[in-house]
């Protein structure tokens, strides 16, 4: 390999890396942190980002702008009124669940198909309210009835749960020997903090 195809295949990966970051990050990235991140030069972080200015000048939805002594992608200005429109009615709003309603979907999560009986069993509170509006925003569903004595309502998650939660599947959830390890590990930081 000769030294001018090396340094282009360089060029072309600092690049790559530099957009990845760039759609990753929410604040600006310095050019100083970037030739430290790749112990790169300078001059090879500065070209870099000069070609994904020109990259996304030209029939792009973003442009790289220079913002508080970094770089950012940020939206096209010719397409702002299409991604303020999309923001304000057709992107879903944060999800914003009470205490109550995140207890009793981890409790549906961990345990279903579960009964209401069994998530207030494991609560201590009644659940109906909260199951209502779990099942209202679509996060668990009705999974059947359980057999016997009254054949009372199964509760399950669904995949609307697994997407607000950025889980593919039920199993990426922790573990719950995970979350206690967690719970202790956060509750001796805590002690040691306050000592």
């Amino acid at each position: 390999m000769t030294q001018e195809s090396s340094s282009a295949e360089t060029k072309t990966e600092i690049t790559r890396i530099l957009e990845s970051l760039l759609i990753l990050s929410a604040e600006p990235i310095s050019t100083d942190e970037i030739c430290r991140l790749l112990n790169v030069r300078e001059k090879e972080v500065q070209e870099a980002f000069r070609s994904l200015q020109s990259h996304y000048e030209r029939e792009h939805g973003f442009r790289l702008i220079r913002i508080a002594g970094g770089w950012q992608l940020a939206t096209a200005p010719e397409l702002s009124e299409v991604v303020s429109r999309f923001r304000e009615n057709i992107q879903n709003p944060p999800l914003r669940l009470s205490r109550a309603a995140l207890e009793t979907l981890s409790v549906v999560a961990y345990k279903q198909p579960v009964t209401r009986a069994e998530i207030e069993e494991i609560r201590g509170v009644r659940s109906d309210k909260v199951l209502e509006t779990l099942l209202r925003l679509g996060l668990i569903r009705i999974a059947g009835r359980k057999k016997g004595t009254g054949t009372p309502l199964l509760f399950r998650t669904t995949a609307s749960f697994l997407d607000a939660f950025n889980l593919d599947s039920i199993s990426d959830l922790p573990s719950l020997q995970d979350l206690e390890d967690s719970r202790q590990a956060e509750d001796a930081f805590l002690v040691e903090e306050r000592q």
